[in-house]
């Protein structure tokens, strides 16, 4: 029956649709009252083919990082230009927009669980497992269910990872876009770790200004471009490479970003 038509993952996609519907409402405000996102190149989103889409972005929460990209997204598409005022967009949502998490993560709890019904491809992490250091082989499900993904329509990644700036982009990422050969849009966020707990659950501090630029397409050779001809493509897009690192040290860095917020300020 159409009324409970699947996507390849067997999810029914009116159960989908509600869950995106009732979760955009919940969250909007976190981007519009209690914090502002700006936004920058959303336009690009409107010219993107429907299916192979593979965007790549540094990480700063576990959840509130994709809900961003799950509102901006769908907002491009019904014509808002780097706004996501007017939540009217959110009710027929783009059901085909998936993002590549962590399977222990996505399982860590009810609300985790639930989340995942609207695009998780959960994956065993090859590197760490339980807050340790692990080594173990790539599942090759995993690498297939990206591809399936793909096949059916966008895909969020955060090649590093992990939600610590400045760590190695994963070679895994530069593999699955020699395999698959998507489109690779780089997205760079701020403001998120500031604004919310590590998860990205719960507000942490209000009058944060939040950006998400988005970038063009990046220009990769598929058959002729190495893994870390891949990689360093990534990490200069996504603005994770260490040379963002030389001109300033980390620690000044960090302090500047909060005296940058502080004057960027809008909440009274």
């Amino acid at each position: 029956m159409v009324l409970f038509k699947r996507n390849p993952f067997g999810h029914i996609l009116l159960i989908k649709k509600w869950i995106i519907r009732i979760f955009g409402i919940i969250s909007h405000g976190r981007y519009r009252r209690f914090n502002d996102l700006q936004i920058e190149g959303s336009e690009i989103i409107r010219d993107l083919p429907k299916t192979n889409v593979l965007f790549v972005s540094n990480h700063q929460t576990y959840f509130a990082d994709v809900a961003a990209m799950f509102h901006v997204f769908n907002a491009s598409l019904k014509g808002r230009v780097d706004s996501i005022k007017n939540i009217g967009y959110i009710w027929n949502p783009k059901l085909n927009i998936y993002y590549i998490a962590a399977s222990e993560t996505m399982k860590s709890g009810l609300l985790p669980k639930i989340f995942a019904y609207t695009g998780s491809i959960s994956i065993q992490r090859t590197w760490r497992s339980a807050g340790k250091d692990v080594n173990r082989q790539v599942k090759m499900s995993d690498i297939s269910n990206i591809g399936k993904a793909l096949d059916d329509g966008w895909v969020i990644t955060f090649p590093q990872g992990t939600t610590t700036p400045f760590k190695p982009i994963r070679r895994g990422t530069a593999h699955i876009i020699k395999t698959y050969k998507p489109i690779v849009i780089p997205i760079v966020i701020d403001g998120f770790r500031r604004s919310f707990d590590k998860k990205g659950l719960a507000i942490k501090k209000r009058g944060v200004l939040q950006s998400m630029v988005i970038k063009p397409p990046l220009e990769i050779d598929y058959e002729n471009d190495s893994i870390k001809d891949i990689i360093t493509q990534i990490e200069y897009a996504i603005e994770q490479h260490p040379s963002f690192l030389k001109v300033t040290p980390i620690e000044e860095y960090q302090k500047y970003e909060e005296e940058l917020n502080k004057k960027r300020k809008f909440w009274g």
